[in-house]
């Protein structure tokens, strides 16, 4: 059984592919049959990644494949344990879609309101389609201090939402991207631990499936326990 993480957002830049290739890279990690779909073909940043990843020779080789529709994309997912949907940087048709076929959707967003605002909308707005509350979560990225992550954390629970985890604003982390690893391979221990604590929380989440066709401990048995020593 596939189980479907989609991240989507209604803006580019508040950490979907962030998230994307962290939890790639530790499913695969952990030996799963794992693809990165990445719908926006614009910016194509996880395909770019990957491709310096691949130059690079970095272990363990995730799979990342650009697909024009979100339905292209859910065609290949019985192919693989875990399909991984990195949305366009803009809600559309696609997204609603896309929110229907996956077991969790994660909506990574900055602590500005700038960010915050949209965000909410847009997951009021798939709960308005019919998609169950308990399947969309935040995860907070790019934060500058805990003021701004409690403040963040209290509008957000606020609105009747769940937020997984936090990643703080860190160079480290870019520069991990920039050489084609996760911002849970840094050169940082205690980066990794933190970066590792948000995926973690995300893959706990995965057996809280409304229809119960997904358990927890069949979770864990797909996923596989993420540990960064």
């Amino acid at each position: 059984m596939t189980t479907i993480i989609a991240l989507v957002s209604q803006k580019g830049g508040v950490g979907k592919s962030t998230v994307s290739r962290a939890l790639a890279t530790e499913a695969a990690q952990n030996g799963l049959s794992v693809k990165i779909a990445d719908l926006d073909t614009q910016q194509g940043t996880c395909v770019e990644w990957n491709r310096t990843r691949l130059e690079k020779a970095i272990k363990p080789i995730v799979a990342v494949e650009a697909f024009g529709t979100a339905a292209q994309a859910l065609k290949i997912a019985p192919q693989y344990d875990l399909l991984i949907i990195d949305g366009p940087a803009r809600a559309s048709v696609g997204t609603l879609e896309i929110a229907k076929a996956a077991n969790l959707v994660v909506q990574p967003t900055g602590p500005a309101k700038d960010d915050l605002i949209p965000a909410v909308k847009e997951f009021h707005a798939l709960v308005k389609a019919g998609i169950p509350r308990e399947r969309l979560v935040f995860a907070l990225n790019g934060v500058g201090t805990e003021a701004e992550e409690r403040e963040a954390r209290e509008y957000i629970t606020d609105a009747g939402y769940l937020i997984l985890g936090c990643l703080y604003e860190q160079p480290a982390y870019r520069r991990a991207h920039n050489s084609g690893r996760s911002v849970t391979e840094t050169s940082y221990k205690h980066l990794n631990k933190q970066a590792d604590a948000l995926i973690q929380s995300l893959i706990d989440k995965i057996g809280v499936d409304d229809d119960g066709e997904l358990s927890e401990d069949k979770a864990q048995e797909q996923l596989g326990r993420t540990s960064v020593a």
